[in-house]
């Protein structure tokens, strides 16, 4: 793929330096930025059309595995490298899948529920002969969730005529569901936030954690955070957030944001921005809303001196490269925010096998898998004498294993 295709040139320079670091050929640069199939369609209903996109990066590894993401911003360019990241993400998980993402434009906010369900069906009306349980699997995303997936599950299986719950992931659990995927992305990260918290040996008692989106993953992570008495001083959403050095109560800011639709509404806090979220005198910045949050335009105001990554992408690379020339610490989104893949693996695993596991097994499960990853990533800097960021780290271990992969199967020399 070339740069001018890319959305976001950040991979590709990301991939320009593991080239020299890891002394690769040209040819597995491109053979690794090369999507195997990009699908286009418009979907029709009551007289609109709404762009829509499925991504499949190489699937050497398996069948690829990516979120649907609904949001009036998404482009093609968009889910390409999101379907990029999903590729290194599964690959470093050591999951047996490819990377994909698929995207909708347009805006679930602004939709009745009759207008979200005709959009759900017609997506997968457009590109249900590339899905499967065995060739690309979706998953929820941005304003997407469960009742979207069930949708989607129930029009496949009426375009080809069979049950096939392990085609889609993040089901409701009626519908062959993971006992533990709803919250399973802002676990990972929480798991990955207590590891950072005793590989760097910081005090859990002083640290102040602000929390940049207020979604399904960034409410659960705060809840999460606060409930195991961390201190999150700042959350924001779209609307905008809230701070309070002394520590914010998690419980009523979610009762707040349940209420009126917001966590502004929260009467304990200052009101702030989103960009004034960023320049927060915290020890911990967890980024869980979008894409390029933090660029070159507002390095210089962040404060913070850990990062974690729970959107996809929120830093640029040329910001990635000056945090890591200040000694910031950032936890990359594609070991971060992989409890959300991890446990729709399970979920994945459980539809094609028809064994149910335990809710307390699968939780220890996807605790195992994070801190593996963690080890691996840390491990693989130390080898580097520390002289590599944690996501040079960590795309070195997920690139590997997909050349290898390639290799094996004839793609590469």
């Amino acid at each position: 793929m070339s740069k001018e295709t890319l959305s976001n040139i950040n991979i590709v320079s990301k991939l320009e330096e593991i080239q020299k670091i890891g002394q690769l050929p040209a040819k597995e640069i491109q053979w690794l930025l090369t999507p195997k199939r990009i699908n286009y369609a418009e979907l029709k209903v009551n007289g609109e059309r709404f762009p829509a996109w499925r991504v499949l990066f190489n699937d050497v590894l398996g069948p690829g595995k990516g979120g649907i993401r609904f949001h009036p911003e998404v482009s093609e360019d968009e889910v390409t490298s999101l379907g990029f990241w999903m590729m290194i993400k599964d690959s470093l998980a050591e999951l047996p899948f490819g990377g994909v993402k698929g995207g909708v434009k347009f805006n679930p906010k602004k939709a009745s529920p009759q207008m979200l369900e005709a959009v759900s069906r017609k997506y997968i009306d457009a590109f249900y002969e590339d899905l499967g349980q065995d060739r690309d699997i979706p998953a929820p995303d941005v304003y997407t969730n469960p009742q979207v997936m069930a949708l989607m599950l129930d029009e496949y299986e009426k375009k080809t005529g069979c049950h096939e719950p392990g085609m889609i992931t993040g089901k409701p659990l009626e519908l062959q569901g993971c006992a533990i995927r709803s919250d399973a992305t802002a676990r990972g990260g929480f798991i990955i936030i207590k590891e950072m918290v005793k590989e760097f040996r910081l005090n859990k008692r002083t640290l102040r954690i602000a929390i940049q989106g207020f979604g399904n993953a960034g409410l659960n992570l705060a809840q999460m955070l606060w409930q195991d008495k961390f201190k999150v001083v700042a959350v924001s959403d779209s609307q905008g957030g809230i701070y309070n050095k002394a520590g914010l109560d998690i419980n009523r800011v979610i009762k707040a944001k349940s209420e009126f639709g917001s966590v502004i509404n929260f009467s304990d806090g200052e009101k702030i921005n989103n960009q004034e979220l960023l320049k927060l005198p915290v020890n911990v910045l967890v980024l869980a809303a979008l894409e390029n949050q933090i660029t070159e335009d507002n390095i210089e105001n962040v404060q913070t001196t850990h990062i974690v990554e729970i959107a996809n992408g929120p830093i640029t690379y040329q910001a990635d490269k000056r945090l890591f020339a200040r000694n910031v610490v950032v936890i990359p989104d594609v070991l971060a925010n992989a409890g959300g893949v991890i446990a729709s693996y399970f979920e994945w695993g459980q539809n094609k096998t028809g064994n149910i596991l335990d809710q307390e097994y699968l939780k220890e499960q996807l605790r195992r898998k994070m801190v593996t990853s963690w080890g691996k990533v840390i491990a693989t800097q130390r080898e580097h004498k520390n002289k590599i960021d944690l996501r040079t780290a960590a795309y070195l271990i997920a690139i590997k294993r997909i050349l290898v992969a390639g290799k094996l199967r004839g793609y590469l020399e």
